[in-house]
Formats: C-alpha cells, structure tokens, sequence
C-alpha cells in the first residue's frame, strides 16, 4: 500500500495538519483555533470464529488511529461486506461486538454503509477531535528519547495458528483480549506526559511503523529485541513456521533499511515483521518523563508494555536491530 500511496498527489492547505506526506496514521484538518478533526477508516476479512469478538476487534482497530494521532474519537460509521447466503445473525452478531467497542471509546456509532461481498470484511470509519497544538504524529522522535511499546507483539502469528487449529481455547481468548484492548489508556498517559512522537502497530508490523516514525522524523531507531513484550505462545508457532505472508511481505519492502547488529533469531525477525492486529502504540519521549508513564501504565493499562528502545541520530539504516 505504501508504494501506491507515494504516487497520489499531495493535497496542500494549510488548515490539512497531517496528510499523507510521512504515511501517518489519520489525516488532521483544522477547524478552528481550538479543534481540528482527525479522519480516518480501516476494514478487514474476519480473523477469528467468534462473529461478536470479530466485531470488537475490528472497531478496536479502526478506532486506535485517532488515539495514535492524540485525539478522541467522537463519531464511527459502519464499514459492512457481507455475503447474502451467510445468516444475518452473523453479521448482527458483528455489528453489536463494534457498537460495543464505540460504546466503550465514548463514541456515537451513527450508521454506515453496506455492500453483497463473496467474503465479509468489517470495519469503521471514524471521527475524532484534538487541540490543532496537541496534535501527535510520527515525524517528532528525538534523539535521544526512549521507545516505548504499549501491546505485545505477535497477534499475526497467533492468528495464523488459529485458522490451522493449532491454538488452545486458553490461548485464542488471551490473544483475543489483546486485540480487542482500545488504546485509549495508552493514549491517555501519552497525552498525559507530552511525549513527542506516536504510531501505532498493525499491518506493517512493528519495523514497518517503526520505519516510517524514523524516515518521517529523519532520525534512526535502536531496537533492543529482547525487551520487546510478546504473546503467550507466540515464539512457539513462530518456530513452528506459523508466520503469515504478510511477515515476509513486510521484511521483503524493508530489505536494507534493517540493520540486525548481533545474531538476532529467525523466530524474533518473524515477530519484528509480523503485521499486527489492532496493535499497540509506539511512543517516543523524553527519558526523563519514561518513569512517570511507566508508573501510570503500571497502574492502569491492561496490556504488556516495554521500553524497546531509543531514538539516535540518522545513520545509514532507519533501524538497527540488537
């Protein structure tokens, strides 16, 4: 997608705060001196069995751009494929597992649009707000800031052992909960600390999203492969070559920007691409502020979290890997 997004041309005003230039995660359009609205829309096929719990995970997903660019959602419309000889019961079944998630965000779902598709794909387009000055994106990290990673990695993985069977129920629930967490606490002791750069994880896999923050920010990222937090039962399907298309897809567009400074593991290198499902984000901030976020995340987020690593000077790679 991002080598398709380099050819559309690049729209200029001056009230478009963020827009397609560093392959963030919404657009950001100023309204006025105190709001701009954040835009933005994802969609996917089902990736679990469980219609309700697909649904909330598929809102979980769509609504965390607007948490990664600092905003609140306030607004979601549906986003609906569905095959017409599939049960409606099914896709109400989705539907009320979204409502939900809105629900919790504090967002209004209020409608949405809806086509006959061979496979069904859910999704949300959403809404949000955020001060034009508190506006975050990816193109501020700094050297010298801290990494800080707030989800475990590996859902792509583990979705692949689903669909061959080869997940326990145990397991298919914690990785569910996972990608069914919001961001919105993440991006409540972001915005709490003033950090100063954001993305979030998910398709492009944890390097991909970790290159475009260091590309846009014109900075190079360390990454310390061992503290990166992991799902249960990941590095297992990992090393049992559970590893979807979409991870080699990712390290094939990334060929030569990585760096792997020691003898880093295949299964790790699998994690590192793996395109995430409704991931976490990726915080960069002052070192000086990563106590006070890390006692607040320790007190209130649901997920595992880590610092990863730090920001240093461009080098001749985006990002080294030890």
């Amino acid at each position: 997608m991002a080598q398709v997004l380099c050819h559309l041309p690049k729209m200029k005003d001056e009230r478009l705060l963020v827009g397609l230039e560093t392959s963030d995660d919404a657009a950001v359009y100023q309204l006025n001196d105190d709001t701009a609205i954040i835009q933005t829309l994802d969609f996917f096929t089902p990736i679990v069995d469980d219609p309700y719990m697909f649904g909330q995970i598929a809102a979980a997903n769509s609504l965390s751009d607007v948490y990664a660019m600092g905003g609140e959602p306030i607004l979601a419309m549906n986003i609906v494929c569905f095959p017409t000889c599939l049960s409606m019961d099914i896709l109400t079944e989705i539907l009320k597992g979204g409502a939900d998630k809105v629900t919790e965000a504090g967002a209004l779902l209020v409608g949405g649009h809806s086509v006959d598709d061979n496979e069904p794909k859910y999704g949300l387009s959403v809404t949000g707000i955020v001060a034009p000055d508190e506006v975050m994106s990816n193109d501020l990290a700094k050297p010298g800031d801290a990494l800080i990673l707030t989800k475990p990695l590996g859902t792509g993985i583990l979705n692949t052992a689903i669909k061959a069977g080869m997940l326990s129920e145990d397991a298919i629930k914690k990785v569910m909960n996972v990608m069914a967490s919001l961001n919105n606490i993440a991006a409540k002791g972001m915005k709490n600390m003033g950090v100063n750069s954001c993305t979030d994880i998910t398709g492009f896999g944890f390097l991909g999203h970790a290159f475009e923050m260091a590309k846009a920010s014109e900075v190079s990222l360390m990454i310390n492969s061992k503290d990166i937090p992991i799902v249960e039962g990941t590095i297992e399907n990992a090393n049992m070559g559970l590893v979807p298309a979409g991870a080699y897809n990712n390290e094939a567009y990334l060929e030569g920007k990585i760096n792997f400074l020691e003898e880093v593991p295949t299964y790790m290198k699998d994690i590192l691409y793996d395109p995430q499902t409704s991931g976490g984000l990726l915080i960069s901030l002052g070192k000086e502020k990563v106590k006070d976020l890390l006692q607040f995340y320790e007190e209130y987020l649901p997920t595992d979290f880590a610092v990863v690593g730090e920001v240093i000077e461009k080098d001749d790679f985006y990002i080294k890997v030890k």
